[in-house]
């Protein structure tokens, strides 16, 4: 059975999901029989350099690579303020198409992006790779509802990062989130964050010092403590995309990606810092 076809479109190839992911579909998924066949960057050089040095062909444009994959995946994991413009020429191609984080800069950015491929009737998905760990693995097991959600991460900014715990919370809670507030210090945050029916979760976030992601799930008889591990994070994040592109349909609500985003917003409000504010 021949290969099924993925395309790269990022902003600077060389970068830390691009790589991770090409070497578990090369290693650990190569069973799944899908394949990176080519790639294509707005910072051109740089992507010639990336793809020749990984034995991947480098497009020119889109349009060109888009001819030559069933599915692609905008990267630009650290640059999401160039999501919706590489989308624009994306999705007209009809092909699959997964985003990566954060979905777009803004929730008025990521409602445009769902609109654009809903006029182009395709399939688009985006996720952190915090979607699918132990943690909502933990979560299946549950006896009871999760009445508290207690999250700690961390990374080089809230502002860059932060989608990963929140992730972790929309996926776990739902997305019907009601109201936040963030403490502590600028580079070691908290934030406390309000669902209905006493639901509440906490995010520790650590910028100034590496944090593994860790979280206790409480239900109003037991809580577990649950590690992520490090060298699955990406491993199970991309077999993720592969089932997406599998179905050929979102297999995350657009609700719950549109709830990171409502989050993120909001805890970048400075009203956040004094007080609720509305998710």
């Amino acid at each position: 059975m021949a290969a099924k076809r993925i395309g790269f479109v990022d902003d600077n190839l060389d970068n830390f999901h691009a790589n991770t992911y090409l070497s578990a579909l090369r290693g650990p998924l190569v069973h799944r029989g899908w394949e990176i066949v080519g790639a294509t960057a707005l910072q051109a050089e740089k992507g010639t350099a990336w793809a020749t040095k990984n034995g991947i062909p480098h497009y020119d444009t889109i349009a060109d690579l888009a001819s030559a994959v069933d599915a692609i995946a905008i990267l630009a994991p650290s640059t999401p303020e160039t999501h919706e413009a590489l989308a624009e020429q994306v999705l007209p191609h009809g092909k699959p198409t997964f985003i990566d984080k954060t979905f777009a800069p803004d929730l008025a950015a990521a409602e445009r992006i769902f609109a654009l491929a809903d006029s182009n009737r395709v399939a688009v998905q985006s996720t952190s790779a915090l979607r699918t760990t132990a943690i909502q693995a933990q979560l299946e097991k549950l006896e009871g509802p999760l009445v508290n959600l207690g999250v700690w991460a961390g990374g080089a900014s809230l502002a860059e990062y932060g989608v990963h715990p929140v992730e972790i919370v929309v996926s776990c809670l739902g997305p019907e989130a009601e109201r936040l507030t963030v403490a502590g210090a600028e580079l070691h945050p908290t934030l406390v964050i309000e669902y209905s029916r006493g639901r509440v979760a906490t995010i520790d976030f650590n910028a100034a010092e590496y944090a593994p992601f860790v979280a206790m799930l409480t239900t109003d008889r037991w809580s577990r403590h649950v590690v992520v591990d490090d060298q699955r994070l990406f491993v199970d994040a991309a077999a993720a995309i592969l089932d997406f592109f599998e179905a050929g349909q979102p297999l995350v609500p657009r609700g719950e990606t549109l709830a990171v985003m409502r989050i993120l917003e909001a805890v970048k409000s400075p009203a956040a810092r004094h007080g609720w504010v509305t998710v």
